[in-house]
């Protein structure tokens, strides 16, 4: 792991302070999690936009997701051997 020093508002590190001591673990711990999670949003993000962006240059053909009705399943059928 690395050590890294971050600048926060007063108001930020006491609200901080109050969950980390609630969930019983550190700040350190709190702001991983927190970055991560934010990473992941920013990750899907992106990804949702590339794929607006891929069908904005290649929209889809009509008819190209239509499925044939004796294709779709049904209630407990669907999950049924045969």
């Amino acid at each position: 792991m690395k050590t890294i020093q971050m600048t926060m508002e007063s108001e930020l590190v006491e609200r901080i302070d109050a969950r980390v001591k609630r969930l019983g673990t550190s700040r350190s711990a709190f702001a991983r999690e927190a970055l991560r999670e934010a990473l992941s949003r920013q990750e899907e993000k992106e990804l949702e936009e590339r794929h607006v962006a891929g069908y904005r240059r290649v929209p889809p053909v009509p008819g190209e997701f239509d499925i044939p009705e004796s294709d779709h399943a049904w209630g407990d059928d669907a999950w049924s051997d045969g």
